[in-house]
């Protein structure tokens, strides 16, 4: 074991012992945070709907399972976790559930018999959800067919698997507590928060994490990797940030999974199919209004490149004689886009961001944007992952990026992207 798991261990075992001496310091359920879906009066029908809001099934449904059963790996850097069947099964799923374990889980993080819950789990964020909301959900679960699906163990590295060094994570970076309005901003903008923050659990992928997994509070909605993507940083407007877009345009983003010369792909994808195309107006609206609300900052500096400038310069020459003979039939000669079926390449987000995950992992494996009510049928991009050796994605992709300040892509880079799940 390494120096650094072992000091990990050392800590998280003293501040275990503190926080079984200690406990947690939960907080009530306040009452002043927005209602969601108000006017939906059926407490089933409306945990439905926060249920959808919440994507509960992005992650609780396996590839080709029954919805909400479970079953679903989730690669992180500590090891996979397999999400539990939530279906009301008396044995394998939730039915011996009552709403206050419901709510233990979701506003403290503790299963039904109190071991603390893994953090992949986002009760970082669901627990600024109220008491009603949680019990709505809680009845539409109920509701559900029960399915008998056994759960499988997660398959942690050491420490990682030790849960019980959970004490230690939570009395550093965990605090329950419900959404408390801010009485500084307008009602739109506290429902976007109530819906970012908590129901939606953006951060949950949007936020970079330290090294034991918790979101740095300082870099909020800062990017990360997520499923082998990255989910890019939602206040820089290089990468996802919405401030230079219409309100209109944003919206329509979230809720068609296409706007404005970009599209959703990869998990993003899959959080607008199954969750935000569905959501009503004003609830889009609002995230939108808090999204477009939050501070700007510039982005890291990139590293100096370890190539020569000779170097760069003979990839991007090379990118430029293999984009004209793979790309520019569909993305135009220049990379203007031939809307709506390519997009322009040149300026695109996807493109100019310091980090390259997502480029390299759309010419690996294509680029499908959703399908929505809006666009039902949306053009893909086929993969080059066979036809292209990693160095020469590495060269279109440093020809496509060279009039912006993103960083030089190598050989390696692609190389890395060609394992682990596509999303």
């Amino acid at each position: 074991m390494t120096r650094s798991r072992v000091a990990a261990a050392l800590l998280f075992a003293l501040l275990g012992t503190a926080a079984v001496l200690f406990g947690d310091r939960p907080t009530g359920d306040n009452g002043d945070a927005p209602q969601i879906a108000a006017g939906i009066a059926d407490p089933v029908a409306r945990g439905a709907y926060l249920a959808l809001a919440a994507n509960c099934r992005g992650c609780h449904t396996a590839r080709g399972g029954v919805v909400y059963a479970g079953g679903r790996a989730i690669p992180t850097p500590f090891g996979t976790f397999y999400a539990p069947n939530i279906t009301p099964d008396d044995d394998t799923g939730i039915g011996r559930w009552d709403a206050d374990d419901f709510w233990r889980a979701l506003h403290e993080g503790r299963g039904d018999d109190g071991e603390p819950l893994y953090p992949v789990f986002p009760y970082t964020h669901y627990t600024k959800l109220t008491r009603r909301d949680a019990d709505e959900m809680f009845a539409y679960l109920r509701s559900l067919p029960a399915e008998r699906r056994e759960n499988r163990r997660h398959a942690l590295r050491f420490p990682y698997d030790q849960r019980w060094m959970l004490a230690g994570w939570r009395a550093l970076f965990f605090t329950p507590g419900v959404y408390a309005a801010d009485a500084d901003r307008d009602a739109q903008w506290n429902r976007g928060a109530y819906l970012t923050r908590g129901l939606g659990h953006c951060g949950a992928c949007h936020e970079a994490r330290n090294a034991l997994g918790a979101i740095r509070s300082r870099e909020h909605a800062a990017g990360g990797i997520v499923l082998d993507w990255y989910a890019p940083a939602l206040d820089v407007v290089r990468e996802a940030g919405l401030h230079d877009w219409t309100h209109e345009q944003a919206v329509a983003l979230l809720r068609d999974g296409q706007a404005n010369g970009a599209s959703t792909l990869g998990p993003m994808a899959e959080v607008v199919h199954n969750s935000l195309q569905h959501l009503e107006a004003e609830d889009l609206n609002a995230m939108v209004t808090y999204l477009q609300a939050l501070p700007t900052r510039d982005p890291a500096p990139s590293p100096p490149a370890p190539a020569t400038d000779a170097t760069i310069a003979a990839s991007r020459e090379r990118g430029g004689v293999l984009y004209r003979d793979h790309c520019a039939d569909c993305h135009g000669r220049r990379a203007e886009g031939r809307p709506p079926a390519a997009p322009a390449l040149v300026g695109n987000r996807a493109l100019t961001m310091d980090n390259a995950v997502n480029p390299i992992r759309v010419v690996l494996y294509g680029g499908f944007a959703p399908g929505t009510h809006a666009v039902p049928e949306p053009f893909g991009m086929p993969p080059f992952s066979a036809e292209l050796d990693d160095q020469q994605i590495a060269d279109i992709l440093n020809w496509l990026r060279q009039d912006s300040a993103a960083a030089v892509v190598r050989d390696y880079d692609v190389r890395r992207q060609r394992t682990g799940p596509l999303w």
